[in-house]
């Protein structure tokens, strides 16, 4: 099934799907919206079920890879960064490959804005061995590349070091030295490119369901973490823009 087809088939004629002020998405036909949301393959890049760029295309995918800082403001110190994307066939199998030199027993962060009303809430869980996180992961591979409402973080306090597949489905790592990483990028056909582009630098949409709702639930017990669920919400509410059922406007 493609992407949101199950969404336009039981809820848009329940429910309104109201992007915000001066968006792309402001004055089109559901029609319009529909094949658009449909489309995922920009050239050789295919995007994910998670996210879809604006209408009007303002970023085309594609895949590489930049490099960037964060600024810590508890240490007052900047964070080199890698952002990458990869098309769908290879990001999952990228990802299990960028944890891979954190080490043997890492730290893990689930990231989760089901609830909806733009809140984002993180989950923590320390030492877990990394064969037993790879397993689990795996296990749920579909929720981790299609849910625009999950993200998860890997990490080793102790290097320190950390590989974060968000929710935009961009791959990131923090830290220092990178040239491993950047190695694994390259070895994988993620090319440098300083000039490169995100979806998640300008409107973009975001998609979930509450069968991946219900399965973030099963990968937070599966890793032994604690937190409130989220009860029935089918879709995120985000907030920048109106409450909908099945995507969220950025």
């Amino acid at each position: 099934m493609g992407f949101l087809n199950q969404f336009f088939q039981d809820v848009f004629h329940q429910n309104s799907v109201t992007p915000k002020k001066n968006s792309s998405f402001e004055k089109i036909s559901e029609e319009e919206l529909k094949v658009h949301l449909n489309i995922a393959k920009y050239d050789d890049f295919e995007l994910t079920d998670a996210i879809r760029p604006s209408y009007d295309v303002r970023i085309k995918p594609q895949q590489a890879y930049r490099h960037d800082c964060f600024l810590d403001e508890e240490n007052q110190s900047n964070v080199p960064v890698i952002m990458a994307s990869a098309t769908r066939d290879e990001l999952f199998d990228l990802f299990i490959e960028l944890v891979r030199p954190l080490g043997e027993t890492v730290d893990v962060v689930l990231e989760t804005s089901h609830q909806g009303n733009g809140c984002h809430q993180d989950l923590y869980r320390e030492s877990i061995d990394m064969p037993v996180l790879k397993s689990i992961l795996y296990d749920f591979e579909d929720l981790l590349v299609n849910d625009g409402c999950t993200g998860i973080a890997v990490l080793n306090p102790n290097m320190p070091q950390e590989v974060q597949f968000d929710e935009h489905k961009l791959l990131m790592v923090y830290g220092s030295p990178l040239e491993t990483y950047e190695h694994i990028l390259e070895t994988n056909h993620v090319v440098f490119n300083p000039n490169v582009q995100f979806l998640t630098e300008a409107e973009h949409v975001h998609s979930t369901t509450q069968e991946f709702a219900s399965q973030f639930e099963q990968l937070k017990t599966a890793l032994g973490m604690d937190g409130d669920s989220y009860g029935s919400n089918e879709f995120k509410e985000d907030q920048y823009g109106s409450e909908d059922d099945g995507i969220s406007f950025c």
